[in-house]
């Protein structure tokens, strides 16, 4: 799906080889993941601890221009220099570039703090640039400007450091931590407000990718709500028909819990047992043979059963709508059976 996603936003004039070299990069479960949220959300907590979590490339402004050597790195760091804002534009192309570098393509990235609004969006997927995840942090404007105020820069790595929440273990460090230049309340205020203008575009970019986690909680349960959200796959649009086993010890509701999910999903409900009695009670030849069995109470031989389960999940109403099947395979060996019969759940 991703090299086919990749083929049509690229559109190569040898797409055989450009579907080998996407083969060899083998980046297909490469972390893409996108941090973004107001100011003093955490986003930088979350990004960096997302990086050492699965080895990825931590990628956010503070990177960009004083630890990267990118061909526009310098001209972009001119605009700072002069207090002047960063174009849409040069960001985008900046981020392009460096996610691009082998590291990125084969360890996977942590964009933090971008897109910040539509157009950088919008840059961003002309370039192909495609998040599979999106964490959108959000808290109340009275806790982000309370938090903001103990926030600390290490002026040597860029690394943002937090008096409460974030303080570094390295005296060295501590000594030589400072306050942002942009702390003024009225600064904050000004960056919540223009991230409330741009916020309702970006999410309906990314609504089918992104989930929203409140911040204003202990930093373990965010990055442990984080975490579970970014090692989800995402369903396929692709057409989907549902093969459903359900087990369990007797009396654990198998039965009950197949046919309530037949019902909401409109898949077939076959519970083994009762596909049993129907094959005697309609004395079909199958019937004939299991008959004995049942009236005498004795298990029915797994190879009657899975030729009659191959029977009745081969037919049409299963094949299209999908199915959900109770009460079989009940040991490693039938299970087993099920598999050489192509009979596997999905």
């Amino acid at each position: 799906q991703n090299m086919l996603e990749e083929l049509l936003i690229h559109k190569p004039d040898d797409p055989i080889e450009f579907m080998i070299n996407h083969l060899k990069q083998n980046n297909d479960d490469a972390p893409k993941i996108c941090v973004l949220g107001p100011p003093a959300s955490g986003k930088t907590t979350v990004a960096m601890w997302l990086s050492k979590h699965f080895d990825a490339i931590r990628v956010s402004q503070e990177t960009l221009l004083f630890k990267e050597t990118l061909a526009l790195t310098e001209e972009a760091k001119a605009y700072k220099e002069k207090n002047q804002k960063i174009p849409n534009a040069l960001w985008a192309n900046l981020i392009q570039e460096r996610l691009s570098n082998v590291d990125c393509i084969k360890q996977g990235w942590i964009l933090e703090g971008f897109p910040e609004n539509q157009e950088q969006a919008w840059m961003l997927q002309s370039f192909g640039i495609f998040p599979r995840h999106v964490v959108m942090l959000y808290a109340s404007d009275t806790v982000l400007i309370e938090r903001n105020s103990g926030k600390r820069l290490d002026p040597l790595t860029q690394e943002v450091y937090h008096t409460t929440f974030e303080w570094p273990s390295d005296p060295l460090v501590q000594q030589r931590l400072v306050k942002p230049d942009d702390l003024s309340e009225q600064e904050v205020s000004k960056k919540l407000l223009e991230y409330h203008r741009n916020f309702p575009e970006v999410f309906q970019i990314y609504q089918k990718v992104l989930k929203s986690i409140n911040a204003d909680q202990p930093s373990v349960d965010v990055l442990s709500q984080v975490l579970t959200y970014v090692q989800s796959r995402h369903r396929s649009a692709a057409p989907f028909t549902p093969r459903i086993i359900f087990c369990g010890p007797p009396g654990s509701g198998k039965s009950l819990q197949a046919a309530l999910i037949a019902q909401k999903y409109g898949v077939v409900n076959i519970c083994c047992g009762q596909l049993l009695k129907e094959a005697v009670a309609d004395n079909t030849n199958l019937g004939e043979l299991i008959k004995p069995y049942i009236d005498n109470g004795w298990p029915v031989p797994d190879n009657l059963v899975l030729e009659l389960l191959t029977q009745r999940l081969s037919n049409l109403d299963c094949l299209t709508d999908g199915w959900v099947l109770s009460g079989f395979p009940r040991d490693i060996e039938q299970a087993e059976k099920l598999h050489e019969a192509q009979i596997n759940p999905n």
